[in-house]
């Protein structure tokens, strides 16, 4: 799960003078107080509302969150695509005692599934106490999209918060939708057989979950894949990153894998990422794909050994990766959001493991020279 970053100085806030709805740069969402614990912030998340007249331009985003109280998710709000933010309401642990300390994911349901309408929030994130002796990943959902919260059910408990080979922790969930159901990713420890592996569980109600099924498991044990983000492609197909400790190119090199089935990336062979110029990103990687940038879209990568991003414009082929300097600093496990305007890509990050001076900051870059038509509401 961890790799050692090189700590980097965190952005100012500032707005870029004549930049259009949708661009952002240099802009601070939280700076935490100076009592905060150390790191103070990380391992950001954000989730653009479905555009829909009413919630257009609106954008949530959590983070962990190292303040002195029971550890919470903070959710902020922009409604301007993320120039201007403020909180908006908090996650609070209300079934274990122990607070929301790890790894929050935000999702907004594009369909009912059970008793949950499309339109309600989700997040999922991990429950530990402070001993760090259980981690716990819990769901919660929110009707009102993100203003309060209520628990909906425990995906997967495990052991010791601990990221060492023998330990029994989960991590880092991932969610999505597909076939009518919800899919949670996540890094699981509880094999005996693996020291890490991926996994993911199906629910088709969000109250009872299936058993866990393989996305990534290698048969040496020492091997550790973590940190699962999926995204969708054209022609059904979908990408998966994950950072890989054992892999030959670099220690964390950043891997995928495409399948036309997101429920059996384990059928399918891992790459290493590797840029045109050489760089093999590290560590805590995050992907989407963008219907901009040429007849086939793009796919953006970001790692946690840079500020970089990269691009393929072919659909995952390997030798297409191209890298792109970004005005985002680096962060462990950035996270990226594809914006209305699909040129824009939003960045956001928390800050670098046990970074003294960690806030959380966004940004965007334009991966087409030639904006799309967007519509409007109420007409084209």
């Amino acid at each position: 799960m961890l790799a050692a970053l090189s700590l980097l100085p965190s952005i100012t806030s500032s707005i870029v003078a004549g930049s259009q709805p949708g661009t952002v740069s240099n802009i601070t969402i939280f700076t935490p107080p100076s009592n905060y614990t150390i790191p103070r912030t990380l391992y950001a998340r954000t989730l653009l509302l479905n555009q829909n007249c009413e919630h257009d331009n609106v954008l949530l985003a959590t983070w962990e969150n190292y303040s002195l109280e029971l550890p919470y998710f903070p959710i902020f709000r922009s409604t301007d695509l993320g120039q201007t933010w403020m909180e908006f309401s908090r996650v609070i642990d209300q079934v274990n005692g122990w607070g929301l300390r790890y790894q929050p994911f935000l999702y907004e349901l594009p369909q009912a599934i059970g008793k949950f309408p499309a339109g309600t929030i989700l997040l999922a994130g991990n429950s530990i106490p402070a001993d760090l002796s259980q981690t716990q990943i819990d769901l919660y959902a929110s009707p009102d999209k993100g203003k309060t919260w209520k628990f909906v059910s425990h995906v997967a408990h495990g052991g010791r918060a601990i990221p060492n080979n023998g330990e029994t922790p989960v991590w880092e969930p991932f969610i999505m939708m597909w076939q009518g159901k919800i899919i949670v990713y996540y890094s699981d420890q509880r094999d005996p057989a693996h020291g890490q592996k991926l996994v993911h569980q199906v629910s088709s109600d969000l109250l009872t979950w299936e058993d866990p099924v393989d996305d990534v498991a290698y048969s040496t044990y020492d091997f550790r894949p973590g940190m699962t983000v999926v995204a969708k492609m054209p022609f059904k197909q979908y990408v998966m990153t994950y950072e890989f400790w054992g892999a030959p190119e670099a220690s964390f090199a950043v891997y995928y894998r495409i399948s036309t089935d997101p429920t059996n990336f384990n059928a399918s062979v891992g790459r290493p990422l590797i840029a045109t110029d050489g760089t093999v990103p590290t560590s805590s990687p995050y992907v989407v794909w963008s219907s901009a940038g040429g007849p086939l879209g793009t796919l953006v990568v970001s790692s946690g050994s840079g500020p970089q991003v990269y691009l393929n414009h072919v659909l995952g082929a390997p030798g297409a990766w191209t890298k792109v300097d970004t005005p985002e600093s680096t962060s462990y496990t950035r996270s990226l959001r594809v914006m209305p305007n699909e040129n824009d890509i939003l960045i956001v990050g928390g800050g670098v493991l046990s970074g003294t001076n960690n806030s959380v900051t966004a940004a965007t870059i334009d991966i087409a020279p030639v904006a799309p038509s967007l519509a409007k509401c109420g007409g084209s």
